[in-house]
């Protein structure tokens, strides 16, 4: 059996082909059935007259549960009024298997829990099911971005001896007869692929043991972190720039319909254009002041800071040179000004917040050693990573995206957890 799928169907129009997919909604009307297929690639309204099948194919539709899987034969004809401009005029239909009991995620209205906790599910439903079609652009156009300009996909180990991002939201883990750590970030191991290709990226799951519940965390996440020799905190800006509008030009030619599907204000996704914003801490801090915002000088921003610092801008806003005291120790402090770091943080509009973090390294052995031992950190674990100040050091930069909050951005989303498929947080580790 050959299948079409539904996303297909309109360059068939005129020819008989067969689907196979789910029942997602039913209604009749007197001998003809309208059954809505979807088959994960899109919905197809399949029309069944009781003259055009067997007396016991049309009886079986007559009460046919949601989400029974079933295979439909039939002709395609255009209808400019149906999801997709066509619908299935049906010959034959094969049913699968019919649920033995009502599908749980009905119509009515559920609640946040409930659709977690019933996530397998829930996936199946518009609005999920749009955001992962947009996710899953996302990355495909993250790949591309990369490949296009030359870098070399490494993967970073998940298992890791030491700290990246601070020691107190590491999930702790026991590797045989030793401790280890779920890994906060590949981008130590990207240093030591820059170090080796000059431009590489990786691209996975990270893990932070922070216990916060906004609506802006996960316990695992996806992120992608791109890190490049010969690079200044200013191109790896630029890139940044070029990577963000590279990411929403592509959803936008690729998963329009799913972000119509989702109500998302097309016409703040198409503004979004080069060049960006870029303040820097001192003037982002400024700002907040002005607005009578509660901000101290010297500390990191908070959600409502960036959502302040944002919601000025149409576009994501690069906010450069942070206090080094909030920076990770890797960070290079600015030769300008020593009392700030060369790193940058680019803030989704629309309140989002924080979707890029990074900067430049610290490419001096000993101004590395000094930094590790400032922040309290064990020297042994991070041997190799000083190697690559002792063998040809040069300066290099790189950043990390985090895949979530860049969804929740592009699909108007409130929550990350609905940015993935299977979400961790806090208090939730099923299904």
């Amino acid at each position: 059996m050959t299948l079409t799928q539904v996303k297909d169907l309109s360059r068939h129009v005129g020819e008989t082909v067969t689907i196979a997919g789910w029942l997602q909604n039913r209604r009749s009307k007197g001998k003809i059935h309208f059954l809505q297929i979807r088959d994960g690639s899109g919905v197809v309204q399949a029309i069944m007259g009781k003259q055009d099948v067997s007396e016991a194919t049309f009886a079986s539709c007559d009460n046919l549960p949601y989400e029974a899987s079933l295979s439909v034969e039939g002709s395609v004809r255009a209808d400019t009024r149906a999801p997709g401009g066509v619908e299935l005029l049906v010959q034959r239909v094969t049913i699968h298997q019919v649920p033995s009991e009502e599908y749980r995620i009905s119509k009515q209205e559920h609640g946040p829990d409930f659709l977690l906790s019933n996530r397998h599910l829930w996936l199946r439903s518009r609005k999920p099911h749009a955001i992962l079609r947009v996710r899953d652009a996302v990355i495909t156009a993250i790949r591309r971005f990369f490949d296009d300009r030359g870098f070399v996909c490494l993967d970073a180990p998940i298992f890791t001896p030491a700290a990246c991002e601070g020691t107190t939201n590491l999930f702790e883990v026991q590797y045989f007869e030793e401790k280890c750590y779920l890994t906060q970030s590949g981008q130590l191991y990207m240093e030591a692929g820059a170090m080796a290709f000059g431009k590489v990226y990786c691209f996975g799951p990270t893990f932070r043991a922070e216990k916060s519940k906004t609506r802006r965390h996960l316990t695992e996440f996806w992120m992608v972190e791109p890190e490049v020799a010969y690079a200044t905190l200013d191109d790896i800006m630029n890139l940044a720039e070029d990577f963000l509008c590279a990411i929403v030009k592509h959803v936008l030619e690729h998963r329009r319909p799913e972000l119509e599907t989702l109500e998302r204000d097309l016409s703040k996704l198409e503004r979004i254009q080069k060049p960006f914003p870029r303040m820097s801490y001192s003037e982002a801090a400024a700002f907040l002041q002005s607005r009578g915002l509660p901000f101290e000088v010297g500390n990191d921003f908070g959600a409502p800071d960036e959502a302040a610092i944002s919601g000025a801008h149409d576009c994501p806003v690069m906010v450069h040179r942070y206090p080094a005291g909030v920076k990770a120790f890797y960070m290079k402090q600015d030769p300008a000004d020593p009392r700030f770091a060369l790193c940058v943080d680019v803030l989704a509009p629309e309140g989002v917040g924080e979707i890029i973090g990074g900067g430049q390294r610290e490419d001096d052995l000993k101004t590395l050693e000094n930094r590790i031992d400032e922040h309290k950190l064990s020297r042994e674990p991070f041997e190799w990573y000083l190697d690559l100040r002792r063998y040809g050091t040069v300066p290099h930069a790189g950043f990390g995206l985090g895949l979530e909050r860049t969804v929740a951005w592009i699909c108007g989303t409130e929550h990350v957890r609905e940015c993935i498929p299977f979400p961790r947080m806090l208090h939730r580790m099923y299904p």
